[in-house]
């Protein structure tokens, strides 16, 4: 049972970590160094996306459920979590290249807007 947990509790933390990836650009508005932390996860989840990969928690999840006797899946996580929910059918590898893209032009907007296009205050530093 507390495998099973461990497992569920992997899955949260998987999903944070794909909103971050996807959304956390937009914290830049309230601390700048933020950037530290977001921009090479943000690398990450494209690269993971681009070339096919696997994130590691995927395996982790599932070595989790096996020792606590649950069922594991093939494939990753957003084809498991996230586009179960969104498209009836499993995740292709066009579609995995456009999340991954997605994910990148995303971030590179946020960033765009943050460092060149929105209006600067006085006394701020860039």
């Amino acid at each position: 049972m507390a495998y099973l947990l461990l497992a569920d509790g992997v899955v949260i933390l998987h999903v944070g970590f794909v909103l971050f990836t996807a959304l956390g650009g937009l914290l830049l508005l309230r601390n700048r160094s933020w950037m530290w932390i977001q921009t090479p996860a943000f690398v990450w989840a494209g690269f993971i996306e681009l070339t096919g990969g696997v994130c590691p928690l995927t395996p982790l999840e599932n070595h989790l459920r096996t020792l606590g006797g649950g069922q594991t899946y093939q494939g990753d996580f957003i084809g498991r979590y996230l586009l179960a929910v969104l498209y009836p059918e499993s995740l292709t590898r066009e579609v995995q290249i456009i999340l991954g893209l997605l994910v990148v032009f995303l971030n590179a907007g946020f960033y765009t807007w943050f460092f060149w296009l929105r209006p600067k205050h006085r006394g701020e530093r860039t």
